[in-house]
């Protein structure tokens, strides 16, 4: 299966919301509006297949000083399997090194996904405050069960 990961332009839009939606419906991932979704869009990178389709998202999202988010890391169920969800996160970590992150966190239910990729378990209290802005918007706040991961980039 031939993929491509570039970044987000405006007319990915709807797609990523999409892509997202189904995740946010199983209440494993925080749904994004159109807004939400057009305010970070510089920070997304898409997966797509050679005619265009939208297969898969991830957000790059600074958070604080030297530290960034993963987050929306999102694979459509018909494509997962193919090391999508891989190449999203090796882009975005290149993504991250890039932009002059030192560190890179992330909220997920799946752990051994992103300790395959040398994140460790942090307590949730090493995070900037500002991350929990997010979260209140949760259905699940403040009792989600994501479980707080980092990396360090250097």
């Amino acid at each position: 299966m031939e993929i491509t990961i570039r970044r987000a332009v405006l007319t990915d839009v709807l797609a990523i919301v999409n892509v997202v939606k189904d995740f946010g419906n199983e209440g494993i991932m925080i749904p994004l509006s159109i807004g939400d979704t057009l305010e970070r869009l510089r920070a997304f990178l898409v997966a797509h297949l050679p005619d265009g389709t939208i297969v898969g998202c991830v957000c790059v999202d600074a958070a604080w000083d030297l530290l960034v988010e993963v987050r929306s890391l999102a694979v459509r169920k018909e494509y997962q399997g193919h090391g999508i969800g891989k190449m999203l996160l090796e882009a975005a970590l290149a993504d991250a090194r890039e932009f002059g992150a030192t560190e890179v966190f992330t909220l997920t239910y799946i752990p051994d996904f992103f300790a395959h990729f040398g994140f460790h378990l942090v307590s949730r209290d090493t995070l900037p405050h500002k991350v929990w802005l997010v979260c209140v918007k949760c259905p699940k706040f403040p009792d989600c069960g994501e479980v707080p991961m980092k990396l360090s980039l250097e």
